[in-house]
């Protein structure tokens, strides 16, 4: 399966994008398969943290996958926005292991994380604009929130990506670790955390993570009529087309 649960411990869960061969770029259907990811996790009491991150070395995710469906109705967006937490608050901590580039929908993935660490090649950005696609797997709901205003436009509106160093310096994530270490350290918070009261912990996320999924909520009906409005434009055929045949876009 493209994403796979596996345990460590008897509390932490390892849930890996595997999909080495796109840059871990995720299909609709294992958008859907996250969802139910956490789902599962959610309901399990034996569960206490979680740790996210990519197959291989290349990618934790270069997002949605370009080549594929992009059709987005608000059955579809409800699915995105479970996979991508977006709306509803995950109960479990998660912790981040960024072993590589972390685009578009692999940086709304990164935000449901609490705690970040990424490896020193680990790259970001949001590349929609660029391609005439709206980011409405939580980005613009929740970037600003998370960290503040001019470095999240910035980076939602130029489409350029960063490294490591200037996402740790804009606060994206929390440490740079090396390229081998950076699952062990992911691995050991998400112990650490475990360790602590479930219960307490539970309430504290639950808590923090509301202030950024109730804004994204109330947006919703707005964001899926922004998103509609740019897949109907002539802005959004050229943009994916420019994607697919890998040259610029024009935009007339």
């Amino acid at each position: 399966m493209p994403i796979t649960i596996s345990a460590h411990g008897a509390h932490v869960r390892v849930v890996t994008i595997d999909n080495p061969s796109k840059a871990n770029a995720m299909s609709r259907q294992m958008l859907a398969e996250l969802a139910d990811v956490w789902q599962t996790l959610d309901t399990d009491n034996t569960c206490r943290a979680v740790v996210v991150t990519g197959a291989g070395e290349r990618a934790f995710t270069a997002g949605a996958d370009v080549s594929g469906d992009l059709s987005a109705s608000e059955d579809t967006a409800a699915i995105i926005n479970r996979a991508l937490q977006k709306t509803e608050p995950f109960s479990k901590p998660i912790v981040a292991a960024v072993n590589g580039a972390c685009l578009g929908g692999g940086i709304e993935l990164l935000l449901t994380a609490d705690v970040r660490y990424a490896a020193p090649h680990a790259t970001f950005g949001l590349p929609e604009v660029r391609w005439a696609i709206y980011p409405f797997g939580g980005a613009a709901a929740k970037l600003v929130h998370q960290i503040g205003h001019v470095h999240a436009m910035k980076l939602l509106l130029t489409a350029d990506n960063i490294d490591a160093d200037e996402a740790l310096r804009i606060g994206l994530i929390n440490e740079i670790v090396p390229a081998d270490d950076v699952m062990d350290r992911a691995v050991e918070t998400a112990e650490t955390i475990a360790g602590n009261s479930p219960k307490a912990v539970q309430a504290v996320k639950r808590f923090v993570s509301s202030g950024g999924a109730e804004l994204a909520q109330s947006r919703e009906p707005f964001e899926q009529s922004l998103g509609d409005a740019v897949r109907a434009s002539p802005d959004f055929e050229e943009g994916v087309a420019a994607f697919r045949e890998r040259r610029q876009p024009i935009y007339e």
